[in-house]
């Protein structure tokens, strides 16, 4: 029994500025298999000197056809290793073939006759399409995938992830699935760096729409191909659930079902905690920019919060690489509290540290905010000591001002007491912090942080 399979990028992200570089292995144990490579390379870069046409170039896992400049066909074969051993650790399954590609740089410089029909007419509309032939004996599947795409925009980082899993598992997935993971396979970077990386104009289109639900962007009867936007709004599902704390361990699973035809849905796995997805979703949106890191800023659902009895004291830990954290206060409207916070932290490696009373721009200051009923309301300014009265009813979360796409260097942290003002002993202002004297660049500095 045959199969064909196809899936197609109608306009691909920009992938990453920052070049990878493949970590290279025993050099004795892989000395011959280098004077190989070296050999094919020689013979790849004098072929296409002498002829602009196309050229293949192999490595360990791709054998390109390209009509690219020697060098720019090499850097992007050691960029699709890089990727591919990225995204096959995460599936967990090692690639088992060669995966073929056909990157075009301009179609004068081929024939006609070198493409499968759909390839050339996606190749001529300047887009990538992965087209999958398998097999079954009733017992084993058996898929090769081919890649045809553009050289334009990395479109062949987007493709290979469809190549990878039609290969490995006889299927992409669902397209929401599908086109979203190979979007983020296109952005993934090395050393477990989980910060947004996708183009600007994913980031200005994504924050500048009204939010489209969820289970839109996951249902079922899609087609791929469709609209650079419906790309943008699967990558960005599968991103939040991919490196949020709160859902990740459950998406990995939903994936691999996927992927295996098993009988998983979305709806199914997340539909009991749809209102914080729903909150953590909207707030992931409000804030996107390239740099930001979901996993930092997952919010807190464990900690109970409490209205404290009496005099008692509620003691939290607040990180300045984090977002939104819980002080564990459940504020009455209307009634005043104190605090007293200790400790320094940094909002960057290049900045002095602070007490949270922050730099005199404002950034570093502990501040905090009201959550009830899934919303958030309320700016309230802290700092290391003091008093304040709650506007309204809600939990009390605290944090290190700062960009919220510039956490993942902050260092630091404080310790917080609170308790109701005026019942029992008052709190006492923290130790004086230790801290250096703000540069003068942080002093003149006129950023807003918000």
């Amino acid at each position: 029994m045959g199969l064909v399979l196809i899936f197609a990028v109608l306009l691909p992200a920009v992938a990453s500025a920052a070049e990878k570089r493949i970590r290279g292995k025993g050099a004795s144990a892989e000395s011959s298999k280098k004077k190989s490579a070296a050999r094919a390379k020689k013979k790849a870069d004098s072929k296409h000197d002498a002829d602009p046409g196309p050229a293949d170039y192999h490595s360990k896992n791709f054998l390109i056809h390209t009509d690219l400049p020697a060098d720019e066909a090499w850097d992007l074969l050691k960029r699709l290793e890089t990727e591919l051993s990225l995204i096959s650790r995460y599936w967990g399954r090692a690639n088992k073939q060669t995966i073929e590609c056909y990157v075009v740089k301009d179609l004068q410089n081929w024939s006609p006759r070198a493409f499968d029909p759909i390839g050339l007419l996606s190749v001529e509309r300047e887009a990538g399409v992965t087209i999958t032939n398998g097999r079954s004996n009733g017992k084993e599947f058996f898929a090769k995938a081919t890649v045809y795409a553009t050289s334009k925009r990395d479109t062949p980082m987007h493709e290979i992830v469809h190549a990878y899993c039609a290969q490995t598992f006889g299927t992409p997935g669902p397209v929401w699935y599908a086109e979203g993971m190979a979007e983020m396979g296109h952005f993934w970077q090395e050393d477990d760096n989980r910060s947004v990386n996708c183009d600007p104009y994913y980031i200005k289109y994504l924050r500048d729409s009204e939010p489209r639900p969820m289970l839109e962007i996951a249902k079922a009867d899609q087609v791929s191909g469709d609209s650079w936007q419906n790309y943008a709004w699967r990558w960005a599902l599968c991103h939040l659930l991919a490196n949020n704390t709160n859902y990740n361990d459950r998406f990995r699973p939903l994936g691999l079902g996927l992927l295996t035809q098993q009988r998983v849905s979305f709806e199914e796995v997340y539909g009991p905690k749809a209102d914080e997805i729903a909150f953590e979703y909207l707030f992931f949106l409000q804030h996107l920019d390239r740099g930001y890191r979901v996993d930092l800023c997952s919010w807190d659902w464990k900690t109970k919060f409490v209205h404290p009895s009496g005099s008692a004291i509620l003691n939290s830990k607040i990180n300045s690489a984090g977002g939104w954290q819980a002080s564990k206060l459940r504020v009455t409207e209307g009634e005043e509290y104190e605090y007293s916070a200790e400790g320094t932290w940094k909002s960057a490696d290049d900045r002095e540290a602070t007490s949270a009373d922050g730099a005199p721009d404002g950034r570093s200051r502990l501040v905090g905010t009201l959550f009830d009923n899934y919303k958030l309301q309320d700016s309230i300014e802290l700092g290391s000591f003091g008093t304040f009265t709650a506007k309204h009813d809600g939990n009390l979360v605290l944090r290190c001002r700062d960009a919220w796409h510039e956490l993942a260097d902050n260092t630091g942290f404080v310790k917080v007491k609170l308790k109701v003002k005026g019942v029992g002993k008052a709190l006492e202002p923290p130790a004086p912090a230790i801290v250096a004297k703000p540069s003068e660049a942080d002093t003149n500095s006129d950023q807003a942080v918000k």
